[in-house]
């Protein structure tokens, strides 16, 4: 009994789909009729209905707009913010680029100063590279990589393209360090120009160390240049090494001229004196090829 009321239904549903299905074959077919009829009162049955239909397809063509028009915002968005994070992206390397290449500026300005600095013809040196820094405000000194396969000496001057930047104060086989003139452990003879005045610069820990054992100021003005002495033969002469910065109760200051913020190439001198002093000399110890003179018998 189930199973045939079941049958009655399904037969009843198809019956109705059949006949909508053919329902809407004869709307479309009128309609299409309609449409393509060219008579004058056909003509105007579409015409009132189309007068009909035009506000609410403007009432739904609106939503559709509005709906379209921000889809197609949306893909612009999407569209400029993929561009912005590429631009983004693209800056970042470009910054990279601009550091590498004002780096690479430094160092070449720092290499053309480097030949710019006139050295003695009898004054040979060493380039190398600043690889450390002590990083201590009372141990001021700098680890290049050159050493003693590469010729350094211990003691030897260290300067940049301005002027005298330290000494070297160890040596490895590979690397050196150098004191800066900045340390308190440093001191270099020096002549204040142009008035000759000779003293010794001591290290202060600060960019400006003091003039000591400056006997007297007179002819010692700010601006003056400081160069080294060559005394005891350690440094070459004449190396520049700043200006008198400052004149006041505590003594003499001095603005180094080498740039302590910005030293990443050395020059480490070879310096010889052109003279040497390895014997006594005649004058303390008789020479032993003049015969003594001979002495007079002692009276009888």
């Amino acid at each position: 009994m189930a199973s045939d009321r079941g049958d009655i239904g399904t037969e009843f549903g198809k019956l109705i789909r059949r006949a909508l299905a053919v329902a809407m074959v004869i709307v479309c077919i009128m309609l299409f009729a309609l449409w393509r009829a060219d008579n004058p009162r056909i003509e105007r049955m579409r015409m009132a209905l189309a007068d009909w239909a035009v506000p609410s397809i403007e009432l739904t063509s609106k939503p559709l707009a509005s709906g379209a028009d921000m889809v197609k915002d949306f893909e612009n968005f999407t569209r400029v913010y993929e561009q912005n994070k590429s631009l983004r992206q693209e800056i970042q390397r470009l910054r990279s680029w601009r550091e590498a290449a004002q780096q690479l500026e430094r160092e070449n300005a720092q290499l053309r100063a480097l030949n710019n600095l006139k050295l003695s013809d009898r004054v040979g040196y060493i380039a190398g590279e600043v690889i450390a820094d002590s990083g201590s405000p009372f141990a001021q000194s700098v680890l290049i990589n050159i050493g003693s396969l590469d010729g350094v000496r211990d003691g030897a001057a260290a300067v940049d393209g301005e002027g005298l930047v330290g000494r070297i104060v160890g040596v490895g086989e590979r690397a050196a360090r150098v004191l800066l003139l900045t340390d308190f452990n440093s001191r270099v003879p020096v002549k204040v120009l142009p008035s000759g005045r000779r003293a010794t610069l001591s290290g202060q820990s600060a960019d400006a160390p003091r003039l000591s054992f400056l006997d007297t100021m007179t002819g010692v003005a700010p601006g003056d240049r400081v160069t080294t002495t060559g005394d005891g033969g350690v440094f070459p002469p004449d190396l520049l090494v700043g200006n008198v910065a400052v004149i006041g109760d505590s003594g003499v200051r001095i603005q180094i001229r080498a740039d302590y913020e910005r030293l990443e190439f050395l020059r480490v001198l070879r310096y010889r004196p052109s003279t040497e002093i390895d014997t006594p000399g005649g004058l303390v110890i008789p020479n032993e090829n003049v015969t003594a003179a001979p002495q007079a018998e002692p009276a009888e």
